[in-house]
């Protein structure tokens, strides 16, 4: 998954983009509001770690433009603000949910694997789509009608957690492009189409009847007869 951490705290910044990198998560770091709103509406983040106090434009006004602009993105506001009535602005603003500096990484994580199945509308670590099921925690490729199962690399794994999560539409390649390998990324629309490729393969590796389809001149979408 891609998240965004918005901190200005240098060695704050640096110690949560090492703990989350290490959890397996794909991290953009923004020191201060102008930079972060701009990188909210590319609209390619699975969440949104906020903090409020940030030079530019604070937290509370960035959550408020996200929601405005019809961003849906689970929003996760940190801040030293520790009163009911910062709470209740943060999460009136369009959080999510809210945590207060200082706080436990164990914390942490786990408020992010509850906003990350919001977000993909399951309620455990398992997708589901079609005849398939991926394991986000093993990254793991089932097909539930033969109980075939395959190891996904990264990139396959979060190729089919965005196919899944927008199940029912056509995402381009530069969206793919963007969202998969970042913003700053030199990656080109072909490493889409050669991991894609690799997707479909385990695809047909396990049996499944779930398919990748490329839409000629616009991009990639998720089908499956059963659905």
């Amino acid at each position: 998954m891609r998240l965004l951490l918005a901190e200005d705290e240098k060695r704050m910044a640096q110690a949560l983009c090492e703990i989350l990198r290490l959890e397996g998560y794909d991290v953009d770091h923004y020191d201060n509001g102008n930079d972060t709103l701009l990188a909210i509406e590319n609209d390619i983040y699975d969440i949104i770690i906020l903090d409020v106090m940030l030079p530019g434009m604070n937290g509370y006004d960035i959550a408020k433009n996200t929601r405005q602009k019809g961003i849906n993105t689970p929003i996760l506001m940190l801040t030293a603000k520790a009163e009911l009535d910062d709470k209740v602005m943060g999460l009136d603003s369009g959080a999510d949910d809210y945590l207060t500096k200082p706080f436990m990484t164990k914390e942490l994580l786990a408020r992010l694997r509850a906003l990350s199945r919001r977000y993909l509308n399951t309620t455990n670590d398992i997708l589901n789509y079609g005849d398939i099921s991926v394991d986000i925690n093993t990254a793991t490729l089932s097909c539930r009608t033969n109980s075939q199962s395959i190891r996904l690399s990264e990139k396959e794994l979060h190729i089919l957690e965005y196919l899944i999560a927008n199940q029912g539409q056509i995402l381009t390649r530069e969206q793919l492009a963007v969202k998969i390998w970042g913003i700053e990324s030199d990656a080109e629309y072909n490493n889409v189409e050669v991991y894609m490729s690799f997707t479909r393969k385990k695809l047909s590796f396990v049996g499944s009847q779930t398919e990748i389809k490329a839409i000629r001149g616009i991009g990639y979408e998720l089908r499956c007869d059963n659905v």
